[in-house]
């Protein structure tokens, strides 16, 4: 059962990360994605130095280098995604954010000619068709409100795009992982066994994000932007709780993936029932079942363990 409650708290941690995302988005400050992306790259960071001196992986700094293609699409997407929480309902963006296995899903069949059994063909066509149905809807109520002169939802219809550029580049990142992670005699991260290539591998991309949290830390100070840790509050738990979420997602799929896939999968979920009990979003009927099957299909590809 070890595996079901590492996949619990991974479901739960990413939940609430996603909660505290979007309450440290400032619609106000034009930096502030790039704030987030630091408060994680460092919470991250220091998880991997941890890793690094008490995990035993006998860790090689090459592994850097040969990962990065991965960690760069990760670190991308997710520093998109916070952009659009600037402007857009959590309820709205988790969905599309966690739909990125459909089009991992395209990618497998594409380019490494894998086939599909009919009903995951049916869940990534539900949920391309429900992500376009959203945005109409999206631009819809935009294009209202805006008339209004409501500044945050005149950036409503360009902020949709970015969760859709989060699930399009995290699937990227994930269809590469599948190249580094599928065995460890084939990998091409070096020095590692089976016991410890996965965790190389998260060591990589976790010192990776703390490369890049420093170097915009840079950037924000040449901005003249002002960033004090103690400030960053709603952003420190949410990094807390991404590395959470990233460190138990690991033994959770090891141990019994094709149901932990669909229990995490589900994460937005949590995400939206957060969101109306301390965001107190609300949304049209016609945007809650949009959002349903969404739910739907990303259920169907977890069971199917894509």
């Amino acid at each position: 059962m070890n595996w079901f409650i590492f996949a619990l708290i991974t479901l739960l941690a990413w939940g609430s990360a996603d909660l505290f995302y979007k309450k440290g988005a400032d619609e106000k400050d034009k930096y502030s994605h790039l704030k987030t992306s630091v408060m994680v790259g460092l919470v991250m960071g220091l998880h991997a130095c941890y890793t690094l001196i008490f995990g035993g992986i006998n860790y090689n700094f090459k592994n850097l280098i040969i990962y990065l293609p991965v960690s760069a699409m990760y670190i991308l997407s997710m520093t998109v995604g916070y952009f659009g929480l600037r402007y857009l309902e959590l309820s709205i963006s988790s969905p599309i954010q966690n739909s990125s296995g459909a089009v991992t899903c395209l990618l497998l069949v594409i380019f490494l000619g894998e086939k599909l059994d009919l009903p995951v063909a049916l869940a990534v066509a539900v949920i391309c068709i429900a992500i376009f149905v959203l945005g109409l809807l999206e631009k819809k109520e935009s294009d209202k409100l805006r008339e209004e002169g409501d500044e945050k939802y005149r950036m409503g219809f360009i902020a949709f795009f970015m969760p859709i550029i989060y699930c399009v580049v995290d699937s990227l990142g994930t269809f590469f992982d599948g190249y580094y992670l599928d065995d460890f005699t084939t990998t091409p991260l070096v020095g590692v066994t089976e016991e410890t290539f996965e965790d190389v591998a998260n060591t990589s991309y976790e010192l990776t994000f703390l490369i890049c949290a420093i170097l915009i830390l840079i950037f924000l100070k040449i901005k003249k932007q002002k960033f004090v840790i103690k400030e960053q509050g709603n952003r420190t738990v949410a990094a807390v709780f991404e590395t959470i979420g990233q460190f138990t997602y690991v033994y959770a799929m090891s141990g019994k993936a094709v149901v932990a896939a669909p229990m995490i999968a589900s994460y937005s979920v949590v995400s939206m029932i957060l969101s109306r009990i301390f965001l107190k979003e609300k949304l049209t009927v016609k945007q809650y079942i949009c959002i349903a099957f969404i739910m739907l299909g990303i259920l169907v590809l977890g069971i199917y363990d894509i």
